[in-house]
């Protein structure tokens, strides 16, 4: 049994904190919203705390799943003057590899550790206790860490140095823009050609086509459903990281920029709150994607 404290429970957080009380760790919570981490304790147990600070107390890990840079840095700066030496603080946000390197150097100078550490799989990843965890820092913290990360990770990679494990999830973000890209014109196409959406996706579902949008997705996008899954805003969030990297690095990301766009029209037709696979919708909505080719 580990001490742990977790910071920030949105549709994440809460239920990778609940996790960690169902297999056992003493966990205490903090939200922004008090309420939210009452409601968190009344359903799992544990304890909460008014305060980032008065949260970490006793805690030998340190978990924060948040918004973006400036949640991140406002929390930390709350708790900074009481990190203890040999503290593990783990960042699920996911966050600018600049900042995780930041605070990696923050907490050495305490005698700490931390480790970025993002993840993927969604709300129903979290929810299932089955979320990917791609991770940036030393490898002594990584090993510490990933046993009590495991009550609900299906899988955890230490990428590289602090910084790695955000860029890491730069790249998940990326190639899954792409894929939901392609999936939403495909579907648009099959529809305007009078096809059977259901039987071209059994067709090609079991082939090089396959994806998991595809097999989680793809019914809902043509119900028009976009309520659940992982935000617009959340998103474009994601990819505005990752082309700001690329600027400084070189890389070239025409794709990721493009889809960058078209959330941000769907954005524009309210669906800011929408799931990442509405992209769809914009084919759908007159006038929406007029200046496409």
């Amino acid at each position: 049994m580990a001490r742990c404290t977790f910071l920030g429970l949105g549709v994440m957080g809460a239920p990778m904190a609940g996790w960690l009380q169902r297999k056992g760790h003493d966990v205490t919570v903090w939200n922004r919203t008090i309420s939210r981490a009452q409601t968190w304790c009344d359903d799992h147990g544990g304890k909460t705390a008014v305060t980032p600070d008065a949260a970490i107390t006793e805690a030998q890990f340190i978990f924060m799943c948040l918004g973006d840079d400036p949640d991140v840095r406002k929390v930390f700066d709350a708790f900074e003057p009481g990190l203890r030496e040999g503290v593990i603080v783990v960042d699920h946000t996911t966050a600018s590899p600049e900042l995780a390197r930041e605070l990696y150097e923050r907490c050495a100078a305490k005698g700490a550790a931390f480790i970025d550490a993002p993840v993927s799989g969604g709300q129903a990843g979290a929810q299932n206790g089955q979320v990917t965890i791609m991770a940036g820092g030393d490898q002594p913290a990584f090993d510490k860490a990933a046993p009590i990360m495991d009550a609900y990770a299906k899988q955890m990679t230490l990428i590289g140095e602090a910084g790695a494990g955000q860029l890491a999830k730069c790249v998940n973000q990326i190639c899954i823009a792409g894929i939901v890209e392609g999936l939403a014109e495909g579907l648009h196409f099959a529809k305007r050609a009078g096809l059977d959406e259901a039987k071209v996706i059994e067709a090609i579902s079991k082939g090089a086509a396959q994806s998991w949008q595809m097999e989680n997705r793809w019914e809902t996008m043509t119900r028009g459903h976009y309520e659940h899954g992982f935000a617009i805003d959340w998103m474009r969030k994601d990819l505005r990281i990752a082309l700001e990297h690329a600027r400084k690095s070189g890389a070239r990301l025409p794709v990721a920029a493009l889809v960058d766009q078209f959330y941000a029209d769907v954005q524009g037709m309210g669906g800011n709150r929408w799931d990442t696979s509405s992209l769809l919708a914009r084919y759908e909505t007159p006038g929406a994607a007029a200046n496409d080719a």
